[in-house]
């Protein structure tokens, strides 16, 4: 009997011993399925493993700049890298989009789109050595600038309706400079000349620091651009502001009046800016991207440091930004031909 009662014990612990190490290898084959799909999610997770390199159209002192440098700081903090932001000013910004066009589409190098590289040179320029559908992939649109057009202050206009009436006064006497052919400044200041009818002669630069320059020294009369190059020369009284572009008065200038109140309803004229990648950039790369530029966006640093500079953060997903382009490239595109901008 006591033989019996042993071996009894001694299968009941065996079972048990099956039934633990059965246990054991179910949770153990578990725990290795959900590491692989864990595996697997970051493995499809898109992550840089180098330097990002931000390409922008325009020289230093601009909207442009101040936007790229200000995103790619945060960029940098969630990518695990830095975004590394270089100017290559020339040739109303088609120096950098064709550069950014040809690189390696691994989502390393972007390049800060605008109005003017993106829907008005298209528009304007017969022979353009990159098209905007073909060869990017749209990743966010940034933020919007309202535009400002403004006067050195030897100008005897303190408000646009006198700098309209002394532009008639004067026909081809005065002149604006702009960043540069096809920039927003030459766009804005383009339209304002069909509404108002009157003949200014536009002088572009590379870049609005350069037109600023010679803003400053007298050798252009007036300017129309993003606020923010123009701000500390407004509060030293070298410039004088005339008006807004956009449909709404900014908080940054409160008392400036918008074109379209001092007698052009429907005038609106702002710049905008957006990431956009080689076109072939992987998906996952293009979905990362995003997700860092909105996220920077949402940063209260970046919303108080934009918003010192008039500039207003937006943020998309890439196919609203895609449409976004569609929609302006239209709009613009019908001021080229009433202004006959076309160009070689």
């Amino acid at each position: 009997m006591m033989r019996s009662d042993t071996s009894i014990r001694k299968a009941k612990l065996r079972a048990g011993t099956r039934s633990t190490l059965g246990s054991l290898v179910a949770t153990v084959v578990a725990a290795l399925s959900l590491l692989g799909h864990s595996v697997a999610f970051a493995q499809d997770e898109w992550q840089p493993d180098d330097t990002i390199r931000l390409v922008v159209p325009y020289g230093p002192g601009g909207s442009s700049d101040i936007i790229a440098r200000t995103v790619a700081v945060e960029m940098s903090k969630d990518l695990g890298h830095q975004v590394v932001v270089e100017n290559l000013a020339g040739a109303a910004g088609v120096v950098a989009m064709q550069e950014v066009a040809g690189a390696r589409p691994d989502g390393h190098t972007l390049v800060l789109g605008h109005v003017g590289t993106l829907a008005v040179n298209p528009a304007m320029l017969e022979s353009l050595p990159y098209d905007v559908s073909n060869d990017f992939a749209p990743v966010a649109l940034l933020t919007r600038v309202p535009i400002l057009f403004v006067v050195n202050s030897n100008v005897e206009a303190d408000t646009l309706e006198q700098f309209i009436a002394l532009a008639k006064e004067r026909p081809g006497e005065l002149n604006y400079g702009s960043a540069g052919n096809g920039s927003a400044g030459h766009l804005a200041f383009e339209q304002l000349k069909l509404a108002a009818e009157i003949d200014v002669q536009h002088i572009p630069y590379k870049g609005t620091g350069a037109q600023i320059t010679d803003l400053l020294a007298g050798r252009t009369d007036a300017a129309a651009a993003g606020v923010p190059p123009f701000l500390p020369h407004l509060k030293s009284g070298a410039l004088r502001a005339l008006a807004v572009g956009s449909a709404e008065r900014i908080p940054l200038l409160p008392d400036q009046p918008t074109v379209a109140e001092i007698g052009y309803p429907g005038f609106e004229s702002s710049q905008w800016f957006g990431l956009l990648a080689p076109s072939g950039t992987p998906q996952a790369a293009i979905d990362r991207l995003n997700r860092s530029a909105v996220e920077a966006l949402r940063q209260p640093s970046v919303i108080a440091r934009l918003k010192e500079d008039a500039s207003i953060a937006i943020g998309s997903t890439p196919e609203e930004f895609a449409a976004f382009i569609a929609a302006e490239s239209a709009r613009w595109g019908e001021i080229v031909r009433k202004a006959d901008l076309h160009a070689e």
